[in-house]
């Protein structure tokens, strides 16, 4: 995997050792098992035991390092013990930055077989053919005929180049980490960053992370000294919490930030012809819905006389369930259809959830109230980034992605994967509103805390 010029995962050079008993004599089967055992650190009596089986072959040690097996070939040149020792080289997928993107590349099992992230959902693209040596033997494992061994070289995988920028995902990864200690997040967080323009997922990670070249180890330090005492079923729902990309595999309430959908749709309608008209809503700290009443946020101090931006600065709850209800369920849930909300993103990573909505036809004023300012329902990190990402790109679906070109192993000729694009969910004069509410909530209002000077200054050069 390659990321910017950058290599993310290769597979690198090990060895596999193994044994044919029947052709090592007895008097140097102990001398085979003592120095393998020591060799590879293994526990002698098992070699042993290996040793004086009646198999063909017996497996000692898979994917070591070329320094051990050096150690073998001399002791075995050294002692003319040649015969019933094998060495045959073998892959180990290496992870060169170690937990970086782990939630997005995954890993490998013993058998270099995809097993979770990238790894899994490309593996038929990237672990090529294993090479072979086939041979004819009797029962004494002696060869039988005069053609020898045939020899099948073995066929690389190819490359997959991906969106992820790696200088903006560690970025992304160190300041997670820091949000989650310093505010206790004892679910942890994720964050996405995507470009509006194609969909490439810049960033996406998820705290805690974990190191792809140890999945097996936990990440919890309390865990780990508790590691052993623990039931194997407990072991493994810890090992698969570890490696869940929540980004993607976890639902969750959005609250306010999904008044960007109420707000779309409303002005795409036709409901809302100028954002800063003074007047248009009132807030008068809470609104009556089919006989329930629901409080604005600050109905202590009610925001009084708002345009919409002002609306949307103050996240103002009443405005945009009166605007839920002008809009109506129908209308309402086609812009759910439209923003991606009902069904996945596909992004090419296995795992991914949907949301949860009502059904269309279960959904009530009330219900209809609670959706409006993104309450009694859920959706996905990814949804909400695709979402967003679809206004900045002047109201363009965008679908999401990780990966942008193959590269074929044996010519080095790259073919590029085209970004994918839906329907116009909204008009491009549209969106420019949205964006121009959006930075508004950052400057102004309530989002403050989120404002970047340097960023603001130059949304007036953002070519969305």
């Amino acid at each position: 995997m390659i990321v910017l010029g950058e290599i993310l995962a290769q597979s690198s050079t090990v060895y596999t050792v193994t044994v044919n008993p029947v052709k090592i004599s007895n008097e140097n089967k102990e001398k085979v098992a003592s120095k393998l055992s020591e060799i590879f650190e293994l526990d002698y009596n098992e070699t042993l035991e290996k040793g004086n089986q009646n198999d063909a072959i017996e497996n000692i040690a898979k994917k070591v390092d070329k320094e051990k097996t050096d150690l073998l070939r001399i002791w075995m040149d050294e002692t003319g013990i040649l015969d019933g020792i094998n060495i045959d080289e073998d892959t180990k997928r290496y992870y060169p930055y170690g937990s970086l993107a782990s939630h997005i590349i995954g890993f490998c099992g013993s058998d270099n077989q995809g097993l979770d992230g990238l790894e899994a959902k490309y593996d038929n693209i990237l672990s090529g053919e294993n090479g072979s040596i086939s041979k004819a033997q009797n029962a004494k494992g002696a060869t039988i005929g005069e053609d020898g061994e045939t020899y099948s070289s073995p066929i690389s995988g190819d490359s997959i180049v991906l969106s992820i920028d790696s200088n903006i995902q560690s970025i992304v990864e160190k300041y997670l980490e820091e949000a989650c200690i310093d505010n206790v997040c004892t679910d942890g967080g994720s964050i996405i960053v995507m470009n509006p323009k194609n969909g490439d997922i810049l960033a996406l990670a998820n705290y805690p992370n974990y190191n792809l070249n140890e999945p097996y180890t936990i990440n919890d330090t309390d865990l780990l000294s508790n590691w052993d005492n623990l039931e194997s079923s407990e072991n493994s729902e810890y090992l698969q919490a570890m490696w869940r990309n929540k980004a993607i595999s976890d639902t969750y309430e959005p609250g306010s930030t999904f008044k960007l959908v109420t707000a779309s749709a409303a002005i795409e309608e036709g409901i809302v012809t100028d954002i800063d008209k003074s007047g248009q809503f009132t807030c008068t700290g809470g609104i009556e819905i089919a006989g329930t009443r629901i409080k604005c946020w600050r109905y202590y101090r009610p925001h009084g006389s708002q345009s919409l931006r002002q609306a949307l600065m103050n996240s103002c709850n009443p405005v945009f369930i009166g605007l839920g209800q002008q809009i109506g369920v129908s209308k309402y849930y086609d812009y759910l259809e439209k923003f991606g909300f009902l069904q996945k993103t596909d992004i090419d990573l296995y795992g991914e959830a949907g949301s949860i909505f009502l059904a269309e036809d279960k959904v009530g004023p009330v219900e209809l109230a609670t959706i409006s300012f993104g309450q009694r329902f859920e959706v996905t990190p990814i949804q909400m980034a695709t979402m967003v990402a679809t206004i900045a790109n002047n109201g363009k679906y965008v679908k999401p992605r990780l990966v942008t070109a193959t590269i074929d192993s044996e010519t080095g000729r790259r073919t590029e994967i085209d970004p994918i694009y839906g329907e116009q969910v909204i008009s491009e004069e549209t969106s420019q509103k949205i964006l121009s509410m959006m930075e508004s909530v950052v400057s102004e209002g309530t989002g403050k805390n989120a404002r970047v000077e340097r960023i603001l200054n130059r949304r007036k050069n953002w070519n969305f």
